[in-house]
């Protein structure tokens, strides 16, 4: 039996194709209605968020419709007399934009002022919301018709009220910014009608008419972040900025050497210190994804806590901890590179035959680091035992996960745990994992007061879910009309349970698509490793589309070819085999990729000629069900300093929520990236992380960002998906293969500073 995948690398084949199946599959439905801060009420509901004609009992419902009072239309909107309109937003704001969006896509169809609208972050209950995650760029296409429902059915019930009361056909009626007319010159406002709407009945999913995209008003232009002013005002919104009264601080200490357990420490010098309140084991249960054993200091402030952490002396038992060595995993990875796993992961055609008859074949060796989240806000949980409940504020990327995690470390029943989400000051995928939200409720079981626990930024680097690094074999073929005939890649990669090496698959499952050839052939040989990994943005393609692109430039130079048109020739090969099986989890279409690999052509000047020491690189990529072309200009002095002039991003994700936003996350992606493929790397040693703060971690500073980064938008009538990860991937390759015009130095690892590169 093949060792255990590591599966956190292999999420945009497994996690990002359930969440897609999640997307499509849920059957589109209605709200509930509900009243202020009556979520829990819903429990019998079921989980598919938006349940419109799923009613409560009537005195529940009637208790929201009084006069003077806000009005419930349903668990996402709540109308005031004087017409202002709060929407709730139930996935975690973590700097994608979502909260914003999410008030827009309901706005839209309720038709409502904009300028008089309150966004409000919801209650943690999926009995009512459903999901109420963000990753894998899935928080738009999970929630678009959810939301839109929402929107559209508080509408109707405003315009039943409305038409009601005048005694006219409802069709009659006409919305516009939370107004309401009638050609007879009858208006009221959204505000006036509440209390009469919120008594009307809840229409049936069915029967809602929702608006076609040339009708927007909202959608598609640019928005000011609904957070914004309180972001650059520092006002507290994030999880570090959590206060409670009687609040106490902790810190806690983990084995530097994943999977080390305590054996004794130094308690009685802790205590002893100034402000320190208590210490103490925690034993936790073993699962990284939890609580690994380690030392909590509880003290009267946070600056106490990290103090008395410094004096921490800790005699640990390291017979079960890592002893990883990234040296070592190079060095084996080239050994294993050479022969390729006995039995194939995908084998289609006939590869032996493709090479020994091919006009060209070329072979390249690719290989890219460990790599860090370095979220800006460390990883913090504030947490607070009390009555059978445990109560937590924290920035979670997977507060809906969370529920269970604190049930299992507690004890309690998953009804006993109440989880407030804060905004998440940067989370890129680490907070997809809630050990931090685990070890604060394992502390404040023993604490019983409020207590907030603040990793360093040393925590930080040294106990993330890293991604992996990575390994390639590749050997191509072109035919003698310069076309990609054949492919074979080796992929080296990791198990996820430190056991014996294996084979399996463990490819991202968009490179399907932008590696499509007549002759196919992948394989997957994995080394164990103990430090636990995790999805980082743009799981899988962050970094395996830096490998393949760059072949794919390498294999259109060897063939004599545009690569542009190598490019559009490849995505439009015709391979049966590889088509998608499902369209509801996989959105890859050939038209949607050349249209965007031709206009970022256009717009980045492809062709044009330019000075000595200069290039233009372009690639593509097909992730999180968005389509993106990337071009990179720049030009490389004597001293291998890179001037990037302009980047270009062409981007296909179905028509845009808020303009502003897009061209953000394009703009902030595109930037990451660079900043990833110039300086980021992790180095494991004897099981240790030899990098601690930035200072080892070189992330790009602002100086050294792009000048000018240009975002062009493909708009459709296909359904929305996300923004935030799929304009990451293509960038890296993009990059690369511009080095290769200006210099002629192909650069086949990341990061190029190790190639004595600099921006």
């Amino acid at each position: 039996m093949p060792a255990k995948i590591n599966t956190r690398f292999a999420q945009s084949d497994a996690y990002i194709s359930q969440l897609m199946r999640d997307v499509r599959d849920v059957p589109a439905q209605g709200a509930f209605p509900m009243g202020r801060r009556t979520f829990f009420k819903l429990a019998g509901a079921g989980a598919a968020g938006l349940v419109l004609g799923f009613h409560l009992p009537g005195e529940a419902f009637a208790a929201t419709a009084q006069a003077g009072k806000d009005q419930a239309m349903n668990a996402f909107i709540r109308i005031a007399p004087d017409n202002s309109i709060t929407i709730y937003s139930k996935a975690p704001e973590i700097g994608q934009g979502i909260k914003t969006s999410f008030g827009l896509i309901i706005a839209e169809e309720l038709d409502a002022d904009w300028n008089h609208v309150v966004m409000e972050q919801a209650e943690i209950n999926p009995k009512v919301y459903g999901n109420q995650g963000a990753g894998g760029s899935t928080s738009i296409p999970r929630a678009w018709d959810q939301l839109r429902q929402a929107g559209a059915g508080a509408k109707a019930m405003l315009v039943a009220a409305a038409a009601k009361q005048w005694k006219v056909d409802p069709s009659q009626i006409t919305a516009r910014d939370s107004m309401l007319s009638h050609p007879s010159g009858k208006s009221a406002t959204y505000g006036s009608l509440a209390i009469a709407a919120a008594n009307m009945p809840v229409p049936d999913p069915k029967s809602l008419k929702l608006k076609a995209r040339s009708e927007y008003r909202l959608l598609g232009r640019r928005h000011r972040g609904v957070d914004d002013p309180k972001v650059v005002t520092g006002q507290p919104l994030f999880g570090i900025d959590v206060q409670l009264p009687d609040m106490v601080y902790a810190s806690y200490t983990k084995c530097p050497a994943a999977g080390g357990k305590v054996k004794s420490f130094n308690d009685a010098e802790i205590r002893a210190l100034p402000g320190v309140l208590d210490c103490f084991v925690v034993e936790g249960t073993g699962v990284p994804a939890e609580v690994m054993p380690g030392v909590a200091i509880v003290a009267k402030d946070t600056w106490t806590a990290f103090q008395a952490k410094n004096r921490l002396k800790v005699d640990w038992d390291l017979s079960e901890a890592s002893k990883d060595s990234t040296t070592e995993f190079s060095a084996r990875a080239k050994k294993l590179a050479a022969s390729f796993p006995g039995k194939p992961v995908v084998d289609i055609g006939n590869v032996d035959n493709a090479f020994a008859n091919a006009a060209k074949t070329v072979e390249a060796y690719y290989e890219y680091p460990f790599a860090a989240h370095a979220p800006l806000e460390p990883q913090n949980t504030t947490a607070h035992w009390h009555d059978g409940v445990i109560e937590v504020w924290s920035p979670s990327q997977q507060p809906n996960r969370g529920l269970a995690n604190l049930a299992k470390v507690t004890g309690v029943k998953e009804d006993k745990v109440v989880i407030h989400q804060t905004r998440v000051g940067g989370g890129f995928g680490r907070r997809l994992v809630n050990d931090y939200m685990c070890e604060a409720a394992a502390i404040a079981l023993k604490v019983k007061t409020p207590v907030k626990l603040q990793w360093t930024r040393e925590d930080d680097f040294n106990h993330d879910f890293y991604r992996p690094a990575g390994y390639h074999q590749f050997k191509g073929a072109v035919d003698k009309n310069g076309k990609l005939d054949a492919w074979q890649e080796h992929f080296i990669t990791f198990t996820a349970d430190g056991k014996k090496e294996a084979s399996g698959a463990n490819l991202t499952e968009n490179l399907k698509y932008s590696t499509i050839a007549p002759n196919l052939r992948r394989g997957t040989t994995m080394m164990p490793l103990v430090i636990p990994t995790g999805a980082w943005r743009a799981p899988g393609d962050n970094a395996q589309v830096f490998a393949n692109q760059s072949f794919m430039h390498e294999l259109s130079l060897t063939a004599g070819r545009d690569h542009v048109q190598f490019l559009l020739d490849a995505v439009n090969t015709r391979v049966p085999e590889l088509a998608p099986k499902d369209p509801k989890t996989v959105n890859f279409s050939p038209a949607r990729a050349s249209a965007v690999i031709k206009l970022c052509a256009e717009k980045a000047g492809w062709g044009k000629t330019l000075p000595q020491g200069s290039g233009l690189g372009l690639a593509w990529c097909y992730s999180h069900a968005g389509h993106v072309a990337q071009a990179v200009e720049l030009s490389v002095d004597a001293n291998k300093r890179i001037t990037i002039h302009k980047v270009t991003v062409v981007i296909d994700v179905g028509p845009i929520i808020d303009m502003a936003g897009s061209e953000a996350q394009a703009q902030g992606a595109s930037t990451d990236a660079l900043s990833t493929a110039m300086g980021l790397q992790i180095n494991i040693e004897n099981g240790r992380i030899k990098q601690q703060n930035y200072n080892d971690y070189p992330t790009l500073r602002m100086p050294f960002a792009p000048k000018v980064i240009e975002a062009h938008f493909i708009q459709s009538d296909n359904p929305p998906t996300g923004m935030g990860e799929p304009a990451f991937p293509a960038f890296a390759p993009a990059l690369g293969n511009a080095i290769f015009s200006a210099t002629g130095e192909r650069v086949r690892s990341l990061p190029l500073r190790n190639l004595g590169y600099s921006v």
